[in-house]
């Protein structure tokens, strides 16, 4: 299970929607608990493929990877997991993600149909990488409360 505040959620919709016809990809902060990735932010980054290829591939750089765990460091809290966008495609992994997935991680895939984002799904790898399999979201619930 992935848990995602609404702002993280519609955060990853948004992005996927400004980066259309390319895809999106960037990070999932946060830490992992009692079998749960426990997201605390977003970290979006630009895709580095070549122009014509972001259309259906992304590319997180080393260094721009080496940044976000950078990021998370100082805040004590892990990489957990990837989002990307699949430009009027469905939110499932391809074959070019499952060849370049590793198992822990969630892989967020939001699909985003003519410009709007339509479906978001979350996958993990088996830890044997013979496949992906769907993961629960659980959208967390900020609270704010306050006394007077």
């Amino acid at each position: 299970m992935i848990i995602l505040k609404t702002e993280q959620f519609n955060g990853i919709l948004r992005h996927g929607e400004a980066d259309y016809p390319y895809e999106c990809c960037g990070l999932l902060i946060g830490h992992f608990e009692d079998g749960k990735k426990i997201v605390k932010e977003i970290f979006p980054i630009s895709n580095a493929r070549e122009e014509e290829a972001k259309r259906n591939r992304f590319l997180i750089t080393p260094q721009e990877f080496s940044r976000g765990e950078k990021k998370a460091k100082q805040k004590n809290l892990d990489v957990v997991g990837f989002y990307h966008s699949h430009p009027d495609h469905p939110a499932r992994p391809s074959a070019f993600d499952f060849e370049h997935a590793w198992p822990l991680y969630s892989y967020i895939i939001v699909s985003i149909i003519r410009g709007e984002a339509t479906i978001l799904s979350s996958w993990e790898l088996e830890d044997d990488r013979s496949e992906f399999k769907s993961e629960i979201i659980s959208q967390g619930v900020s609270i704010n409360v306050s006394y007077n």
